[in-house]
C-alpha cells in the first residue's frame, strides 16, 4: 500500500483527485492512509463485497474527466506519468497505456495490430490497469459486481464492443503491475467467468462461430512451422492466402 500511494503522491503533475477504497483492512494499510491524509483527496475504510464494490465507490465519489485504478501493490511506472499523459490532449473515451510486470520488468500486453473488436476481446483483453476511463463511462456501465475477476473485462465489451466507443492505444508506461493478483492466480475461475459473461451478452450461435474461429486460429498457428519446413508446401500456402486477400479487398 505505502509503493502505490507513494507512485500517487511523487507525481509531478498535479491536478488529480486521489481516492483511496479500503475494504477495512486490518495489515496497517489504515494507518499508511492516516500518515498521508493531506494528500488524499477522499477515503474510506469499511468491510466491502469486493474489488468491483470499492471500484465502484470510488467511481461514485470522483469528480474528474477520467479514472485509473491501482489495485494495493500495483504502482505509477513514475512521477511523470500524468504528465506524459496530460500533455497528450486527447479525448477518447478510453487510453490505454503500457503496463509493465513489478517482478521481472517485462511489458505484459502488447498494443493490438488490428482495430479492437469481439474477436480480439474473445480470449484477450485491455489492461485495466494502465487505461484512462471516462467517469461518465464508468457510471453508465458500473462494474458487475456478482464477477471476482472479469468485471472489468466485461466492461470493456460493454464499452467497446456493444457501444463503440472509442480507445487508443498511448505510447507510455503507465503502470508497475503486480503479478500476484487474484486473476493471475486463478485462471480456471477467470476463464467460467469469461464464459459466464459471454453467455449473458451473446447469442449461442455467435459464440459458436467465435469458437470455431479460434480453433482454426489455432491449428493454423500449430501447421505453420510444419509447412516452413517444406519449401513447396509453404510456397503454396503463401500464394494461397495472397489470392484470397486479394478477393477479400475487392
Amino acid at each position: 500500500m505505502s509503493h502505490t500511494i507513494k507512485s500517487v503522491v511523487s507525481q509531478s503533475y498535479r491536478d488529480f483527485e486521489f481516492i483511496i477504497i479500503d475494504g477495512g483492512s486490518t495489515d496497517g494499510s489504515v494507518d499508511t492512509i492516516k500518515d498521508n491524509a493531506n494528500q488524499i483527496d477522499y477515503w474510506i475504510t469499511e468491510k466491502d463485497r469486493g474489488i468491483y464494490h470499492a471500484m465502484n465507490k470510488g467511481v461514485a465519489q470522483a469528480r474528474g474527466e477520467y479514472c485509473i485504478f491501482l489495485n494495493s501493490g500495483d504502482c505509477f511506472y513514475d512521477d511523470n506519468v500524468l504528465d506524459s499523459v496530460a500533455i497528450l490532449s486527447l479525448e477518447e473515451d478510453i487510453l490505454v497505456g503500457k503496463i509493465v510486470s513489478e517482478k521481472d520488468n517485462k511489458y505484459l500486453f502488447a498494443s493490438p495490430s488490428r482495430p479492437i473488436s469481439l474477436y480480439y476481446l474473445y480470449s484477450g483483453t485491455v489492461p485495466h490497469q494502465s487505461s484512462f476511463i471516462k467517469t461518465e463511462l464508468l457510471r453508465l456501465f458500473p462494474y458487475d459486481e456478482r464477477l471476482k475477476i472479469v468485471s472489468d473485462w466485461k466492461f470493456f465489451v460493454q464499452a467497446i464492443v456493444i457501444h463503440n466507443c472509442s480507445i487508443k492505444y498511448v505510447n507510455v508506461n503507465v503502470t508497475r503491475f503486480d503479478t500476484s493478483g487474484v486473476s493471475t492466480s486463478n485462471p480456471d475461475k477467470m476463464w467460467k467467468e469469461k464464459d459466464q459473461v459471454l453467455s449473458e451478452m451473446f447469442p449461442s450461435r455467435v459464440l459458436a462461430d467465435y469458437q470455431f474461429m479460434k480453433k482454426s486460429e489455432c491449428l493454423t498457428q500449430s501447421l505453420t512451422p510444419r509447412f516452413r519446413q517444406h519449401f513447396k508446401i509453404d510456397k503454396l500456402m503463401y500464394r494461397l492466402g495472397s489470392i484470397i486477400l486479394h478477393f477479400v479487398k475487392e
